[in-house]
């Protein structure tokens, strides 16, 4: 199932598919060179939005939670990729461990969890999964509701190792360990100096990132390619601001985002007269870090933020695990003019090292076009990419399907690449 776009591919955007039709070999020798300079992260996720006239990145995920969306077909891709992503940090690794995220207890994350594992283990791997949360105090089965069944066990630190001590199925000692856990809660004293692989690296957590840090070095990868490409980067990269020094509850801060948000807004609008566009633009404001769309308001005006009711605070104060809000990112808006039976929809785009390995269509049927759709209510497409993202067909009309595949391919590798680069400025040993 593919979303229909209701307003045609026309002007910019459609000049944007050409170009990246055109250029396709010289895209990807582009991006070839690139990563001989640059080591990508394990895996990654990418929301992306296409609003017809622009296609960008609008989050970035290194702790992706949705590989059950993926289409299963594809599965080999997955493995091969995690294959080579395995030989570039631990080439002689036979175990991996992999750390969950601490609300392991949700059983359509714990999907996503056994998936992940179906692949690594695949990929010939001996895989088990070791727990940090408190609650997990023993070896623990854990169901779906469609029967499917996870040991998770407590792990336990050694030295500078972590291990699982199991007497039924034996001790296990890893040569490397998967997080997928986003560290939105900190980073616990257990993961620090490990003698073993700790992949994605500790600095990619949340207690770290930061999204303006990220969006700054996607600004840079998107202005060198459009100049590559021949076109205007904004075509390709959301503007942003950030405040910082916000509470929502105390109304700290309130003035700066008004003036961030109408001085944003002023911006976009210069490009929507440029290019002819009437809609009205529109920007996000939503927490600095975390994911699972907590802590988000989308607004068009720096009046709306100006005294919030008592329910929009709480909502933008905290985010996942209860952390304070005190700084915010305020991004520019990007429509989605995809839709599945008539409810709005957004591509996302999986990533292992630096291949593409599949996505889904993050779908709401209570959301508009202008708002967020990573929040309660959404649901997956997981069979919407029906074929692969690398493989376009040249010859083809820009928005066939394996031809948009393709062109959200190239973006989410740009995000990617820019993820690499603002770890690298990030890690301590660079410091």
């Amino acid at each position: 199932m593919v979303p229909h776009l209701t307003t045609a591919l026309s002007g910019p955007l459609l000049d944007l598919e050409k170009r990246i039709l055109y250029k396709m070999p010289d895209i990807e020798h582009w991006f070839r060179t690139q990563w001989l300079d640059h080591s990508a992260p394990f895996y990654a996720s990418v929301d992306l939005r296409n609003s017809g006239f622009k296609l960008a990145p609008v989050d970035i995920n290194l702790f992706p939670a949705g590989f059950n969306n993926l289409n299963p077909d594809f599965i080999s891709l997955s493995v091969q990729a995690a294959t080579i992503a395995i030989e570039k940090v631990c080439p002689e690794a036979h175990r991996l461990l992999i750390i969950p995220e601490n609300h392991s207890r949700n059983t359509y994350y714990l999907r996503n969890v056994i998936e992940l594992t179906r692949i690594l283990t695949a990929a010939g791997l001996e895989v088990r999964i070791g727990s940090i949360s408190p609650e997990i105090t023993e070896p623990t089965t854990l169901e779906t509701p469609d029967g499917h069944t996870l040991l998770v066990e407590p792990i336990v630190r050694e030295g500078n190792r972590l291990k699982l001590k199991n007497p039924e199925l034996g001790d296990f000692d890893s040569c490397a360990i998967l997080l997928n856990n986003d560290l939105s809660g900190g980073a616990p004293e257990l993961l620090e100096n490990l003698e073993q692989s700790l992949i994605p690296p500790l600095h990619a957590g949340w207690q770290t990132r930061r999204k303006t840090r990220h969006f700054s070095a996607y600004r840079d990868v998107a202005t060198e390619f459009a100049q590559f490409l021949g076109i205007d980067e904004w075509l390709l990269n959301p503007y942003f601001e950030r405040c910082d020094d916000i509470d929502f509850n105390a109304r700290t801060g309130e003035n700066c985002l008004a003036e961030k948000v109408d001085e944003l807004i002023a911006k976009i609008k210069v490009k929507y007269t440029e290019y002819g566009i009437t809609q009205d633009p529109f920007v996000i404001v939503k927490a600095n870090a975390g994911t699972y769309g907590m802590g988000i308001m989308s607004v068009k005006s720096g009046e709306e933020m100006l005294g919030l009711n008592r329910k929009k605070r709480n909502k933008m104060s905290t985010i996942k695990e209860g952390q304070q809000v005190t700084e915010v990112i305020i991004q520019e808006g990007v429509y989605t003019f995809e839709n599945i039976d008539e409810a709005v929809a957004e591509p996302v785009v999986y990533m292992m090292d630096h291949f593409v390995i599949g996505g889904f269509y993050r779908v709401h049927t209570n959301r508009d076009a202008n708002e967020n759709l990573n929040a309660p209510g959404a649901h997956f497409e997981p069979l919407a990419f029906e074929s692969p993202c690398g493989l376009p067909d040249c010859t083809g009309e820009p928005d066939t399907v394996p031809n948009r595949f393709y062109a959200y391919s190239v973006v989410a590798r740009l995000a990617l690449l820019a993820t690499t680069i603002e770890l690298e400025e990030t890690d301590p040993l660079n410091q």
